[in-house]
């Protein structure tokens, strides 16, 4: 196990190892009710899920709209090892931080979702004594929600083959939609179905994405309420005819009851961190092959409920952050008050060009490399986006003095601020630090920009990422890519913004491409158009919308024992 999941405790001069799932276990959590009263929030405005968990009722909306906003802090990263670089962690510490200096904060993250649980990053609950909880059930039910979309997913599904079944009335010819399961199963990226035999069944190609990657998922996180989720719902294009126009849900009626299943998913979901700081998880895209932000109505209501929320953008800032802004603040119409960019020393020499089973080593010249990810990002944040920015350095127990220090100067250099953060080993008062400056930096002004104009074609809005984001010389289009984007500007939907799928590991499209020390090229492969989300994903390099599983996954080491407890989940 690596030691970004291992915690040690000093206990009678011995050191003891335990996982996060035993920390988390070692822990009185208060019950929900209590935390909810932190924030103002009765009993009578909870729905509760045992002790510990409870959906916000959706009178709570409208009894908190008029209150004034909080501070908004983004918790971003640089681009990441497959084991990710403790940005949850980070954001759990720094809300607990938060809370250890006296002030009245929440957190707003996504709800994990299985297919990293039992692959390769494990759970998303943060890590050591900086977590929510009861982190094994918010890493596998929860409350449903995703079960709710993948079931309302797979319901239209069902209905759009039962349409042709019964004579095709709307005229089918070629189907978009595309099924869901909320695990990694490559086997499931391109299938053939309808193969049974029957006198009227089709059998046709098609294939699944990871759940988390639906536009189910996507409406799901920017819908202000029940009847613009039904409305989203009804403008999902789900194919096309003979006449090449587009087919939309809301021609077989199925809204209505797509909605039913995701009625209650709709809700944000309230549990605590281990300091027992409110923590609102809703929805969970994932952020290279989706949107990468938790649901706009959790992070709304934070807003209304504490003075600091702290949220969270997945992976790096060149995908998390960039959708963060460009998608999810244009919609809600909020903005970032400031940012934290979250690094390690681990990572910053991986991008140094060193393999990940030396990155615990001592390397000045690749941590020097390395860095260099860290400042494009930083770079991108305060003068491409114009947000007030600061970096966090999630700390290991052997970090290296001299790494550190190296570190230090070279952003000292370029007047940009540190915080060096040990909220896995101490919680809220290991982030103190952060947390004190985060405050400073809130007060300060922003003007947010963004990196396109929603009326730039949409080419023009791709390149503008390519190029003044990822540092790309160019773009390069499929013939299917040219054929869709041709296609949906003649439909009228190009002023959508458009939701990058790209690696998460490198600024270009090929993720072993970890420096990027030389011209890159940004290759579009195809292009799928959400008219119910209301973007346009741009599928670049050799990206898939259904992960695989590694070849050690996750998955073999976790397990229930005799007593009922759950182990393996880190």
């Amino acid at each position: 196990m690596e030691l970004s999941q291992e915690w040690y405790y000093k206990k009678k001069g011995m050191v003891v190892e335990m996982g996060d799932i035993e920390i988390a276990r070692s822990v009185t959590l208060k019950p929900i009710e209590e935390v909810a009263k932190k924030v103002g929030i009765e009993k009578e405005d909870l729905e509760c899920y045992g002790k510990y968990k409870a959906k916000l009722s959706e009178e709570l909306q409208n009894k908190v709209k008029n209150k004034e906003n909080g501070k908004l802090i983004l918790v971003t990263a640089i681009n990441p090892t497959p084991l990710g670089e403790g940005k949850t962690t980070i954001s759990i510490g720094l809300a607990d931080g938060l809370s250890y200096i006296g002030k009245k904060a929440m957190l707003a993250l996504r709800e994990p979702s299985l297919g990293p649980v039992f692959g390769v990053k494990g759970g998303a609950t943060g890590g050591g004594h900086a977590q929510v909880a009861p982190m094994e059930d918010i890493n596998l039910h929860f409350t449903g929600d995703i079960h709710a979309i993948t079931s309302a997913n797979n319901l239209l599904s069902a209905l759009i083959d039962n349409h042709i079944y019964f004579g095709n009335e709307l005229g089918f010819d070629r189907i978009v939609w595309r099924r869901c399961v909320d695990l990694n199963d490559r086997q499931l990226r391109e299938i053939e179905c309808g193969l049974s035999g029957e006198k009227a069944v089709v059998p046709r190609r098609d294939g699944f994405d990871i759940t988390v990657a639906s536009e189910i998922m996507a409406i799901l996180c920017l819908s202000s309420d029940l009847e613009d989720l039904k409305k989203r719902i009804g403008n999902i294009v789900i194919g096309y005819n003979k006449e090449n126009k587009p087919i939309y849900v809301r021609s077989l009626k199925a809204e209505g009851s797509l909605a039913v299943l995701l009625k209650d998913a709709m809700k944000p979901n309230m549990v605590q961190t281990l300091e027992h700081t409110p923590a609102l998880i809703h929805g969970g895209p994932f952020a290279n092959i989706a949107h990468g932000c938790n649901s706009v109505m959790a992070t709304k209501m934070a807003l209304k409920l504490s003075d600091y929320v702290v949220t969270e953008a997945g992976f790096g800032a060149d995908l998390g952050a960039e959708k963060f802004v460009d998608i999810k603040c244009r919609k809600a119409g909020i903005k970032p008050d400031a940012v934290v960019i979250v690094a390690t020393l681990k990572a910053l020499k991986y991008h140094g060009g060193v393999e990940k089973e030396e990155i615990k080593k001592e390397n000045l010249e690749a941590l020097n490399l390395g860095i260099h990810n860290l400042l494009k990002h930083v770079d991108n944040l305060k003068n491409g986006f114009g947000l007030n920015v600061i970096v966090a350095i999630n700390k290991y127990v052997d970090d290296s003095k001299e790494e550190i220090t190296l570190l230090q100067q070279k952003l000292e250099e370029k007047g940009i601020e540190l915080s060096l953060v040990e909220a896995w080993e101490y919680g809220g008062k290991g982030a103190e630090d952060l947390a004190t400056k985060v405050v400073e930096l809130t007060s300060k002004q922003t003007t947010l920009q963004y990196a396109y104009e929603l009326e730039d074609s949409i080419k023009t809005k791709i390149e503008k990422i390519a190029k003044n984001i990822y540092g790309a010389k160019g773009v390069e289009y499929s013939k299917e890519a040219e054929e869709e984007i041709a296609k949906i500007e003649k439909l009228g939907y190009s002023h959508f913004p458009v939701c990058m799928a790209k690696t998460q590991y490198s600024f270009s499209d090929d993720p072993k491409n970890l420096i990027c020390d030389k011209p890159f090229t940004i290759h579009v492969e195809e292009i799928r158009l959400k008219t119910g989300a209301e973007f346009i994903v741009v599928l670049t390099g050799k990206i898939f919308t259904m992960p695989g599983l590694p070849k050690v996954p996750a998955a073999e080491s976790i397990d229930i024992d005799e007593k009922g407890n759950i182990v393996g989940i880190f």
